[in-house]
Formats: structure tokens, sequence, C-alpha cells
């Protein structure tokens, strides 16, 4: 026969009960029990008759009893004046059962606060923003994108920019105020949760942003998790019926087929591994181009900007490229087309082109054609054919792989590139001699670091030296400071034996950038600023991806620093119109020059005066460089 149970059981269990309802229940459940102290109270007073009545005055009508107890309830101190035994027994239940309810309110409150205050700090409340910008995921890139961003809302009376990652929203607003000086007029808010899960995407209020921008996390991973947290977006049952803006990115090639079909035509995908290949490749070859890529990429200074000039319509794209006043022309944008940099300069502008332009923001776009070309300055010196060349490829990383392919469209058939990296066995890359065309590959083991192994390379044939980082092995910091040890003894041994070659070194914080600089080396890829600076330019302008897809891209035009002597006689000044037209003669497009003189200054952006005004006198020397976009 089962056991009875007990009324203190049954009291036991609707208490639990209770308690796990939380704060609002147990608030109820005290109001409930206040008003049954105080009616029970009232009720005595007033049937008691005059056994209960206080002495000396009428007796209380119902209403004045429960106000009486009320009082007492709420201040213990009342009963202190009460006269009659009858009456102060009354009150003196009424006035216990208070001190009980009020002080059991009291720490029910209190813990319902602190437990608010909690849930608050865990960053879990929904946001209530509109036309803010999401940041999906946690990384380092955060922090640049935040910092970019700001810039760009500069002038938006209201902006905001929440960033969702899984780290405890009171560790990423400390690390965001650790790395980031200052977000302007930018609110920002950060909320705790999975990217990847649909309930804690509600969180973000994604479907009254106006961009979303999904980072790549710090795991093996990492394309897969990107692309699930597009899918979790995109086929969100509470998403809009409009496109999301989506920016992300995908670091292995082979997974873009797969992130294309999950994120249709809402997402803009960013091919991290491939750009940063193709940006360390070309800058290899160019001092002073990472600085151009930099310049373009950022939202300080100037920027690329679309702009529809009626005004133009019937004129050739080569006619038009000094008819803006401080804004270089890159190229033009058809309706239905991809952008196309430096298109050929007979190619007629309709009503309905939009040129791609340079300019410090969208309000500094402005026609003029003031500045005429003196065509009496221009030399059409035929450039020097390219010559075979001796590169070095110091460390290695998963990216080594598409630099060397990267590397061999641009070098002379005949080129050699020494590997040389601190790993036992290279038979895994052997496959890529047969990728090559124009360019031997010769793997070597050997201690980056070690000042004996780069002096064994014979660095005196070399013309370019880079330098990757062991990301694949070692911490951020830990790889910076071997890519650190390598390029001081490089920089120590050219100025000690007098070699020419030039450097790109790979560091992946930023931070660490201010430590190269002392050793003069020519350029500076830092991987994750980078590809941060463009998903933020991305978020605010989808059309920018096709514009940086052909820059970076070796089947288009590219940006080149060639020669001034090639277009203008050296030691003479000209206005840059003049450059503009020398260049527009040989099927060029020019955006600016480089001084040699201000290359080792960081302050003067190490001599590239990017979209300088078509009227701005300039005096080149035969070491300074004209910046162009060219097929080669």
């Amino acid at each position: 026969m089962p056991r009875k149970i007990t009324f203190r059981e049954r009291f036991q269990y609707w208490q639990d009960n209770l308690f796990s309802r939380g704060t609002a229940a147990l608030i109820g459940a005290l109001f409930a029990l206040s008003f049954l102290i105080i009616a029970v109270g009232a009720a005595a007073v007033v049937l008691g008759g005059d056994l209960t009545s206080p002495p000396g005055g009428e007796r209380l009508s119902l209403g004045e009893a429960m106000w009486e107890a009320l009082m007492r309830t709420l201040d213990a101190g009342t009963m202190g004046g009460d006269e009659g035994w009858g009456f102060r027994l009354v009150m003196l239940f009424v006035t216990i059962g208070g001190v009980f309810v009020i002080s059991s309110l009291i720490g029910v409150l209190s813990a319902g606060v602190e437990d608010r205050l909690a849930q608050l700090r865990k960053g879990r409340s929904r946001v209530l923003e509109s036309n803010h910008t999401v940041i999906l995921g946690w990384s380092e890139q955060v922090f640049t994108i935040l910092s970019e961003l700001a810039i760009a809302n500069q002038n938006q009376k209201r902006s905001c920019i929440v960033v969702m990652g899984s780290e405890d929203k009171v560790v990423m607003e400390e690390e965001i105020a650790a790395k980031v000086a200052d977000l302007g007029s930018t609110r920002l808010v950060c909320r705790s949760g999975s990217p990847m899960e649909m309930s804690d995407l509600r969180i973000a209020n994604l479907n009254q942003a106006k961009a979303i921008i999904v980072v790549s996390p710090n795991t093996s991973e990492a394309d897969a998790e990107v692309i699930k947290t597009v899918l979790a977006i995109t086929n969100h049952p509470d998403r809009r019926p409009e496109k999301y803006n989506i920016v992300a990115e995908i670091h292995d090639i082979k997974n873009m087929d797969a992130a294309r079909v999950v994120g249709k035509d809402e997402v803009e995908w960013v091919l991290v591994g491939d750009l940063i290949a193709r940006i360390i490749a070309q800058t290899s070859r160019q001092s002073g181009l990472s600085v151009v890529y930099t310049e373009l990429l950022d939202f300080g200074g100037d920027e690329i900007y679309f702009t529809r000039q009626p005004s133009l319509t019937g004129k050739t794209y080569g006619e038009v490229l000094n008819a803006f006043e401080k804004n270089a022309v890159l190229g033009l944008q058809r309706p239905g087309q991809l952008a196309r940099l430096n298109p050929p300069m007979e190619t007629v502008l309709t009503a309905e082109d939009e040129l791609i332009v340079i300019a410090e923001d969208d309000d500094k776009i402005a026609l003029d054609g003031r500045a005429q070309p003196d065509a009496s300055l221009i030399l059409q010196t035929p450039h020097s054919p390219q010559a075979p060349e001796h590169n070095l490829i110091l460390g290695w990383n998963w990216r080594g792989r598409s630099i060397l392919t990267e590397l061999d469209a641009y070098v002379a058939p005949g080129s050699v590139v020494h590997v040389v990296a601190d790993r036992e066995d290279f038979s895994d890359l052997e496959w890529l001699h047969e990728q090559m065309h124009n360019q031997k590959i010769i793997f070597r083991s050997g201690d980056t670091t070690d000042r004996r192994v780069l002096e064994s390379l014979g660095l005196d044939q070399v013309q370019h030296i880079i330098l990757l980082c062991y990301s694949d092995t070692l911490e951020p910091q830990q790889a910076d400071a071997r890519t650190l040890i390598s390029l001081l003894h490089l920089r120590d041994l050219a100025d000690r034996q007098g070699y020419t070659y030039s450097i790109v070194s790979e560091m992946l914080d930023i931070r660490n950038r201010n430590l190269a600089d002392v050793t003069r080396a020519d350029d500076f890829i830092v991987s994750d600023k980078l590809v941060s600076l463009m998903l933020a330019q991305v978020s605010e302008n989808a059309n920018l991806n096709a514009v940086f897809a052909d820059i970076f891209d070796p089947e288009g035009a590219e940006i080149y620093l060639k020669p001034a002597s090639d277009y203008v006689a050296a030691g003479q000044g000209v206005q840059f119109a003049t450059l503009v037209e020398s260049a527009r003669q040989r099927g060029e497009t020019a955006i600016g020059y480089r001084l040699a003189a201000q290359s080792k200054d960081a302050s003067q952006m190490y001599g590239v005066h990017l979209n300088p005004a078509k009227y701005e006198m300039v005096t080149l020397t035969a070491a300074d460089r004209l910046i162009v976009l060219a097929e080669s």
C-alpha cells in the first residue's frame, strides 16, 4: 500500500513550485499574503466590536480598519501608540505578519534586481536599434572593423554597431575599450550569444540592420562555422522579406561553392586566402604598394565611390580622366555588369553608367576640368622589359601555396624562388612544381631566425623577399616575434653588405607594426587588418567587392608603381593632370605618385600621394614612381 502523502510534503512541493517560477511569482504570492493578513486583521477589529476597538472612539468601519492594518504592516512603530488590549493584540498579529512579508519582499526584490543585472551583464536582452550594423563573431578583426566603421559613421547623427559573440559581454566591452581608441559618436552594443543559433540571432535584431558582417572565428572549422551562421540568418523563420546586406569571409576556395549556394544573392563573400596571397605577391615586387592598398581600403583619407555624371554622357573614358578637380577616376560601372577598372580609353559613357572615383567623401566629388595637360612635357619612353627574378620566401603557412601560384603570374619566365622554412619535410608541396609556368621552386629546410642560415642563402642575388609568419603552428605573438627577428637580421645584413633586396613582411597583430618600423622594411602586410578593412568597406557599399576583386585579380587591371621618368622628364615641375594625360596615352589610368625621398617617412605615408589635385604641381626624379592602373 502506497505511503500517504503528508500535508507537510504537499506544502513543501507547493513551495518548491512557487520558488521555481521566479521573482514575479514570489512577489505576487507575498502581495496576496499581505492582503490576507490585512483583511483578517481588519475583519477581527470590525467583528470584535468593543473588545477589539480602540478605547474612547467610534467603532472602525471595514475600510478604516484595513487602513489601520496597512499602516502597521508597513511600519511596525505605528502600533506603539495603540490602546486597548484587544486592539493591541490584533494589531500585533498584523504587525508581525507585516514584518515577515515586508522583509521577504525586500529580499525577493533585491534578489530579483541582482538576477536581472546579472542577465544584463550576460548580454542576453534583445537589441531595439534600427539601421544599425551587426558584427557576428569574435576575433581580433572586430577591433579594426569597429574603428573603420566609426570613421565611416562620423557624419551620421545616430549610428550604432552591435557586436554579438560567444564571449562574455563584459569581457568584449573591456577588450574593445582597451583596443579601440575612439568610436566617436557611434554607439556600441555588445551581446553574448552564438551566431549559429537562430534563437540567439533574434537578440541582434537583424531585420532592422542595414548591414551584417560575419567574421571568421579562430578555429580549425572556421569556414564551416561562417557558412552555418549565414545559413541561420538567411533561413531564419522570423527573417524579413527584403534581402539582407551580408558580408562574410571564407578562407579556403574549396568552400566557396557551398558558400554561394547558402548565401545566394544576399552575401558578398571575401575569399581571404586568395586576397592575402594576391596582395603579398603583388606588393613583394613593388615597394609602397601595400600603402596604396591600405589607403584605398580604410575610411581615413580617401575612399572609392560611385558617381553618375549626366553631363559627361557621350564622352570617352579617356576624356573624363581630367574632368574632376580632386577625384582620380578608376573605371566605370555599367548596369547589370561587373565593375571594370581602366577600361579602353575609347569607351563611350552612357547616361546609366557610373564612374568609379577616389574622393575624400561623397560630397567632395566635383567636376572642374580647369587643369590643362602640357603636351610638351609628355614622354613616351618604352617601359623596360621584364627580366627574370630571384625571389626568396622565408617561413611558411597555409597561404604559401597560393602566394607561389600568384607570384608565378607576375614574374618573367626563367625566374627562381627559394622557399626556406622551419619544417622537416616538403614532400607534401612537390606537386607545386607542376603548377609553375614562369618560375622554378627550390625548397630548403632551415631556421629562418638563424643568421647563419640567412647568410648562406646568397642574398646578393635576391631581388625580393617575402617573410611569412608561422601562423599554422604558433600563436600570433610568437609568430610575429619570429618574423621580427628575421626582419632585423635581413636589414642588418643589407646595411652591412650593401644588399638591395626589398622585403614584404606578414604580421598578424597590427600592434607589432610599430615594432617592425624600426627595421625599415619596405612594406608590411597585416593580414587580419587588410581583411577587416575590406569587410568594413563592402558592408558600407556591396558594389566595392567587385572593384577590389578586379584590383587584386592578375587577369584584370592592377595597380603598378612605374618609373615616373617614363612619363615626363625628370626634375621638371608638372601638373598632375599632365601625368594623367601621359598615362592615358599608354592606355593606363594614373591615380597618384610616390616620392622616393619620403619612402622611409611614415608621417608622409611612405611617400605615397594618392588622388592629388589635377592642378597640383610636382617635380619627380628618376627614382620616383607614378601609380597607375594597367594591364601589366
